[in-house]
Formats: structure tokens, sequence, C-alpha cells
């Protein structure tokens, strides 16, 4: 399938696009610019109380007329760009796809030739995120504001975030011998700014206790769990010096490599080595019966540990707050895996995005100027991107789209094929948005005999508005129809001529709805879960004892407690 890199198929129609839509984007700005001026944010109303001059509400008075005259000056281009415009989207193209033309060692096509379909398996990473990244006036009705500085702060931290240094820990003991069975002693850091990674060989020595060690009473163990800062990768140099990693166990205790032979087996997402043509057990109907059946440890396990001079920890009580862990989270990690052996995540909540993310499916990346400072930021790390998905005007849909369906996908693997669906039964608000479902499929792999290892993805955000269940129960069953003529279509394998192999089928987004709420029972028993299994739900209505869910006033969004990732996290 040919992948469009351009929104419109030739040159002509892309700059009568350009023009018409520069008629439009002044008259466009100012109605932003004028809305915003009367929907203050909490923070904003904060910062006027502290101002005696009220220094803002002058502002206000005197551009106010200002905006309006530009904008009635603005009115009759406008219109004329509109004319143009809008017969224009009937031609246009319903995504942009993005690739970053990356000749480093870590590229896309590299990380093919890292999974052959044999031995235990591999890992993948993946994010999804609603960042509301709306025209300023509609974002603030979300009480955010600033869309443009966001988009650029957002994708900073995914790339920050994904990319920082992580810590892969062995623990060699009679007892037990890995924390994850995805560990291998090595430090992975960022390799330049392309957003590669590398390995880095790190000295272990087995003492006591399970510790890190820094200068001048610096605590490394900050940065190997959750990063360094913003602006900090690209100076970090050499990560050999960065950290000690001491772990306790003996001499003689089984190499980690044969402990991960015998327990890094992976049920459903990893291609094992089978005969030639075995597809994998992939189980996708097994629903909310049955085993996750995923890998036996997610991809990065993070050990925090802080230990000072004394790794004992007797004496000051302060000292309990040092030594957050010690091996005893050796024995904490398998009972919890006694404890729910179908389970295979650590159940972390984290003020950093995942680190070595494969894949990131956004929604409601909505304003096309905030789309593309995104995606310059996540092309840091990501190296193939698609963006401005869906459509305008009347093209595609019943109703007029004022706006794109604010998808966004990210990927570090190839993509092979793509399709993209708009949901016709939106209502009120939501019917000005193209909101809709992109398919794509992805090649992770490829086995020795040359077969292709691929995966899919859905990326989908549901109507909003609380009380149309039976809406958003119509968009799942047409969410299942599409994804099942995306993977007929696509798929090039047979009995006759086994080509490819999957290894993944995943939906992600923001569906509007939760597992709990007794407003959302229909939605709660819909066919999708007797499908695809929901990691976080033991079954209609009832959620798995670890999972977090929260409903946030955003009215409190500035608040002390929440305002930052790290005062969220706790």
């Amino acid at each position: 399938m040919v992948l469009y890199r351009t929104p419109f198929p030739n040159s002509c129609l892309s700059a009568l696009h350009a023009v018409s839509w520069a008629l439009i984007f002044p008259c466009y700005w100012l109605v932003d610019r004028l809305i915003a001026s009367f929907i203050p944010t909490t923070y904003e109303k904060r910062q006027r109380a502290d101002d005696p001059c009220y220094l803002q509400l002058l502002c206000t008075a005197l551009f106010t007329p200002i905006y309006l005259a530009l904008l009635v000056a603005s009115l009759p281009f406008a219109f004329l760009g509109f004319l143009f415009w809008s017969p224009l989207q009937s031609a246009r193209r319903p995504y942009i796809y993005s690739r970053l033309e990356d000749k480093s060692p870590a590229g896309g096509v590299a990380l093919l030739g890292e999974w052959k379909g044999i031995g235990a398996g591999k890992s993948f990473c993946f994010a999804t995120a609603n960042l509301c990244l709306l025209p300023d006036s509609l974002a603030r009705l979300n009480n955010v504001f600033n869309t443009q500085a966001r988009a650029k702060e957002i994708g900073q931290r995914i790339r920050n975030g994904a990319a920082r240094p992580q810590i892969k820990i062995y623990i060699d003991s009679p007892t037990n011998t890995s924390i994850s069975a995805a560990s291998f002693s090595s430090l992975v850091s960022p390799q330049g700014g392309d957003g590669g990674a590398r390995a880095v060989p790190v000295s272990i020595k087995r003492t006591a206790s399970v510790e890190y060690k820094g200068d001048g009473g610096h605590h490394p163990s900050d940065e190997a769990a959750n990063g360094p800062a913003a602006g900090d990768l690209a100076d970090s140099g050499s990560l050999e010096d960065a950290c000690i990693v001491r772990i306790s166990g003996e001499e003689g205790g089984r190499p980690p490599e044969a402990e991960d032979a015998a327990t890094g087996s992976q049920a459903r997402n990893g291609a094992s080595g089978g005969p030639k043509g075995q597809t994998p057990n992939h189980n996708q109907r097994d629903g909310d019966s049955g085993s996750l059946g995923s890998p036996s440890a997610s991809r990065e396990s993070l050990v925090k540990a802080r230990a000072g001079p004394d790794s004992s920890g007797g004496g000051d009580p302060g000292a309990n707050s040092k030594l957050l862990y010690k091996t005893s989270v050796v024995k904490k990690a398998a009972t919890r895996r006694r404890r729910h052996p179908d389970e295979a995540f650590d159940h972390e909540v984290s003020a950093f995005f995942p680190a070595n993310l494969d894949f990131l499916c956004l929604q409601e990346v909505f304003d096309k100027r905030a789309a593309a400072k995104l995606k310059e930021q996540l092309h840091g790390y990501f190296e193939y991107i698609l963006y401005d998905v869906g459509v305008y005007g009347f093209h595609g849909c019943c109703s007029f789209k004022c706006l794109n369906s604010g998808l966004l996908f990210a990927s570090r693997y190839p993509v092979m094929d793509v399709a993209y669906h708009c949901y016709p039964n939106g209502r009120g608000s939501d019917a000005m948005a193209s909101k809709g479902a992109l398919f794509l499929k992805v090649q992770v792999g490829s086995t020795p005999q040359d077969q292709r290892i691929v995966g899919y993805i859905a990326c989908t955000h549901l109507h909003a508005l609380p009380e149309d269940s039976a809406i958003r129960c119509e968009q799942l069953d047409l969410l299942q129809d599409w994804l099942a003529d995306f993977r007929k279509s696509t798929s090039s394998s047979s009995t006759a001529n086994p080509e490819e192999l999957v290894a993944f089928d995943v939906i992600c987004g923001d569906l509007n709805f939760d597992n709990c709420s007794s407003d959302d029972k229909l939605e709660q028993q819909h066919s999708l879960f007797t499908r695809y299994k929901d990691p976080c739900r033991l079954g209609p209505g009832e959620e798995k004892p670890w999972a977090i869910g929260t409903l946030l006033d955003t009215n409190g969004l500035y608040d002390e407690d929440v305002c930052t990732p790290d005062n969220l996290q706790k």
C-alpha cells in the first residue's frame, strides 16, 4: 500500500489549498484569540488575584476593539478562501505520513533484524494518551491554555521519557535468579540526538543489598528510575559512571541466561520458533475469561533504590526513607507472580512516559500547528509518524467537519498499511470533529525463513457525550467490522502460502467510558470484550485489584497536589 506523504495528490491542489488557508487563517486566528480572552483558566484567575493593577483586564479592554476591527476586515478574505477550501477537501487524503530518513544503526529497518521469531519471543511497549491540543479558545473549556507551547513541551517529555537511561538487572542467587524475565545486565542510553539506544556494560558487584551509589549525596537512582530532566539527555555522555548497581547474591547461582530460557516464554505476543507457517497463539477471542497470556514481565523492570553509607538501615529512623527497596524486592515480585499467575505487568504509576516505547497512540491532537510541533519533537525518537488524520468539510461523513479526528500515531517500526474510517453517527458538538478509527499494520520482525512478523494496531476516539451510550456501542460495532475488513484486506497469509505471522492485535484510544460506572453498563457488556482482552478488567463492572481510575475535576488542574507529574504520581 502507498503511504501518503502529502495531503493532496498533486502540487497544484496543494498550492491552491495553501492559498485558500492563508486567506482563512487570519480570521480563524482572530476569532480564536477573541474568544480565548473571555475564557480565563484557573491559573490565570489566580494570577489576576495577585495583580493589584488588573493588568490583564486592562489588556483585554484595550485589545478587544482592535481584534473586532481586524476580524471585520478579514471576513471577506476568509469567505473567499472558504469557497476554494471547502471543495478541495473531497480530494484530500485522510492522513499525512511522515518518515524521518534516519540512517543510524537504531533505525526502524535495523530493528527488524533484532527479532527472528525464535527463542523466548519479544515484548512491545504501547502508550496511549489524550492531549487536549485544541484551538486555544476550545482548550480553555477544559481549563488548559497555550496549546502551541504545550504541544512542544509534551513532545519533549514523551521523547525524553522514552529515551531515558534504563537499568536492566540480573540477580544471581541460589533462591531467585532474576527480577524480570526480560532483564539483562546493561544500561540503555540515547545515542546522540537520533533517539536510538545502545547497550552500555555495567560493572556488577555483589554485596548485601541492592543500592545505587553516587557522588556528593546525589542519588543516581532518581535518574535511573525516572530519567533526566528535559535537555539532559544530549549532555549525558557515557553512562558508565552514572551509578554502580550492587546486587546481592552468590557466585554459585544459575546463570541469568538459563533462567530466562526457562521462564521467559511468551504465550501470546511473541512468534515463537515453531514450524514454518505456524501462526503464533494469538487467542484474540478469549475475552474476559482466561489468561491474558502476555509476556511474563513488562519490557523494562526498574528497581528503585536509595542507600546511605550504612546499608544496614539500623539506628537512624530517617534511614528508612532512603532504603526504599532491598533484596526483598525479589520475594515481593515472586509473591506477586504467585498471587496473580495470569498477570504480566509491573503495576506502577510513573511520572514519566514508558522507556523504550515502541508505539504511541494519541487523541485530541486537533490543532494543525500544534500537531506539526508535536511531530517535530517526536521525530527525535520515533521514525514513523501519521498525523492530521481525518476529513474536513462534507467529505466522507454526513455532517460538516470543522476539525480532523485528532488522532496521531508514532512508531519505531515500519508501517506497512494504513486505513482510516470516520464514525458517521456523531451528535452535537462531537459531530464537528471527524472522530473515527485509524488502523495500522506494522512489521516488527522476521523469521529465519524470511517470513514477516507483523502486528495490527487500531487507534480510536469514541463519542464523548456521557448520555449517548447507544452511539458509542454503535461505534464499537463499526470498529469491530472495520478491524475485520482491514485484517482481511491487508493479510497476505494463507494455509498454502504462510507469508506472515501475527504477533499482536491491539486497540488503543479514548473510549469515553469506564468499566465501573453504572451509567456505562451498556458499553461494559459489549461483544468487543469477548474478542479482545482488557488487561485492567476482570469482567463487566469489575477491575483488577491494581487498576487505578481517576476522574479529575478540571477546576483542580492547577492545584499543587496534581499540577506536576511527581505530585500527581504521589
